[in-house]
This record gives C-alpha cells, sequence and structure tokens, in this order.
C-alpha cells in the first residue's frame, strides 16, 4: 500500500465541531487510507479524532507517525465495537459525533454537507449517508427493524440477492426506496457510518456495551428513536465502504458474534407474548449460524472465496 499523510495544520480545537470515533481491530491499512481522507474532507472544520484501538496486532502504532493530530488510545485486548466507541465518546465533548469504520473513506465534502443538514434539522438525533461498495454500488445501511423475515429477505440473505425487487426485502431495505437526493426517516442505519447528536446520546444513552459486535447500531436508534428523535438516511452526504480487513481475519467469531447480538437484540426488546417466541428464536438463529459457518467452510475448501471481497464475497452473516 502507498503511504499517506494525514498532516495539517490544526488550530485550537477545543471548541470541536466533531468528535469523530475509529474502532480499529487489525485493519491499520485501511485505517491509515480512512485518515487521509477524514483530513482531506475536513478542510477547515474544527474536529478531533479518536481512534480507539481493540488490541490489533498489525502496528497501529503507525498512526502516530503518519496522522500526529489522531488521539491513539490502544486497548490491550479486544473490548468489542460499544464498548470502545463508548470510550471514545466521553472523551469528546462536541455538538457531533461521527462513528467511523476503519475500511471506509469519506467523500470530500462529507463532514460539510453532514454538519449543515444537522445544524438545519434539530430533530434528527442520528443521520446515516449513502455507503457505496468499492464498485459504485450502494450499500443498504437504511432498514427497518428486524422481524421474523429479515433472516430470509435481509441485505445479504439468498432470496434477497436472486428477487431483489421483491416486496419484503424492499420493506426491509429501505435504501431501495431512495431517490438518491432526498432525507428519509428510517428505523436504523448501518454502523458503518453514523452522524450521531449529542444531545441525543444524553438523551438515550451510550452504547449498550452487552452487545460485543454487531445489532449494537440497530438497538441504539431504536432507544434514540424512543426518546423522541428522528433517525434520517440521507444520500446527499456519502462514504465508500470497502468491508474488509476484520470480518475476513476472523470470520467463524464474526459469526458466532453477529448471531449472538441478533438474539440479545430480540430478547431486549421482546414485549407481551413476544416473550414467549426467545427459545424458538434462539434455535432458528443457533441454527442458522451453524449453516452460515458450514456454507463458508464449504467454499473455502472449494477454494471459490475471494478473500478481497469481504463478507460479500461468502454467505456474510448480515441480515
Amino acid at each position: 500500500m502507498a503511504p499517506v499523510s494525514c498532516r495539517r495544520k490544526d488550530g485550537d480545537n477545543s471548541l470541536s465541531l466533531l468528535d469523530i470515533v475509529i474502532i480499529n481491530y487489525n485493519s491499520t491499512d485501511y485505517l491509515l487510507s480512512c485518515l487521509k481522507s477524514i483530513y482531506d474532507s475536513l478542510q477547515e472544520l474544527p474536529a478531533k479524532v479518536f481512534v480507539q484501538d481493540n488490541g490489533s496486532r498489525d502496528h497501529v502504532e503507525r498512526v502516530a507517525s503518519v496522522c500526529p493530530q489522531a488521539i491513539l488510545s490502544k486497548n490491550s485486548y479486544n473490548l468489542g465495537f460499544a464498548k470502545a466507541v463508548n470510550i471514545a465518546l466521553k472523551q469528546g465533548t462536541a455538538p457531533y459525533a461521527v462513528i467511523l469504520n476503519p475500511d471506509t473513506c469519506v467523500q470530500n465534502d462529507f463532514f460539510m454537507v453532514a454538519t449543515q443538514y444537522m445544524d438545519e434539522n434539530p430533530d434528527v438525533g442520528i443521520m446515516g449517508p449513502r455507503i457505496l461498495n468499492a464498485d459504485g454500488s450502494v450499500q443498504g445501511s437504511a432498514r427497518a427493524f428486524p422481524s421474523p423475515f429479515t433472516g430470509l429477505f435481509g441485505r445479504s440473505t439468498f432470496l434477497t440477492k436472486w428477487f431483489p425487487n421483491n416486496k419484503i426485502s424492499r420493506r426491509n431495505v429501505l435504501t431501495s426506496r431512495s431517490d438518491g437526493v432526498t432525507p428519509m426517516e428510517v428505523d436504523w442505519v448501518s454502523g458503518a457510518c453514523m452522524v450521531v447528536r449529542r444531545e441525543a446520546v444524553d438523551d438515550a444513552g451510550f452504547l449498550d456495551e452487552r452487545f460485543f459486535l454487531y445489532w449494537e447500531d440497530t438497538d441504539w436508534c431504536k432507544r434514540i428513536k424512543a426518546s423522541g428523535w428522528k433517525v434520517i438516511y440521507y444520500p446527499q452526504a456519502s462514504i465508500v465502504h470497502y468491508i474488509g480487513g476484520s470480518y475476513e481475519k476472523s470470520r467463524v467469531r464474526s459469526s458466532v458474534e453477529f448471531h449472538k447480538s441478533a438474539y440479545r437484540l430480540f430478547a431486549k426488546h421482546a414485549r407481551g407474548t413476544q416473550r414467549l417466541a426467545k427459545p424458538l428464536v434462539m434455535w432458528v438463529l443457533a441454527l442458522r449460524l451453524l449453516l452460515v459457518i458450514s456454507w463458508n467452510g464449504l467454499r473455502r475448501w472449494t477454494g471459490r472465496t475471494n478473500s478481497h471481497t469481504g463478507p460479500q464475497g461468502s454467505f456474510a452473516p448480515d441480515l
């Protein structure tokens, strides 16, 4: 990978407009490129960038020499995504926080467009931008809250890939309804990139640290909406998400954590007679996990998995 540099002459950032939070886990090559895109996009906007590293073993200390402005904190082991985000959020005081994956690249005007929209819409608690794949296609990053059909008609399931315009998938993956310009209120947006109003966090609380990985973004959006704030998909702000490193390096564990968190989300928000279905949901998710691991193992054994395609190149855990 070509060397990158994200040095800029920062002024007094004591009154930052943005706290940018990145959680890194063995994705430092992606992270360095992400940081460069951040500083290029920020231009003169006052911001602090917090890199919370979850025990990476790929020389994350490179951040200090390439991007000395970034505030790097290294955990001795993997604390999980939610807990690491919360640690960084508690260090900042800016009115907006941007949660960003390390395997992303923000567009040149991203922060200006995003903050202007949030300033003009004070009832929005969370904004999710349009997220593009490396080939320019749009990721299904704006979604409806999970239903019993999500396991069959989620973003990456076979039925959605084979029949992308079916009514059930369109009700679940809400980006399919977007005209690419107009803001759209949705149930939740992907944690790969969120712009979050600090006041909404004060009302709803931080991320639930019982979610080690996956579905914490869904839970957060649900709680923020319940606190009276809007969750908006805003396609005029845009990033690229390469869906890269950490998943490919720990495919089995990622699948296990995904299904554990899916059950936790259901159990946490189940009400009334829904609670009676918890044992059934647990067994269905366990069966799905077994199928995911078996399918991915078969693909790897037959040599069909391309390690550069990320989760979309296989039967990913994503719903």
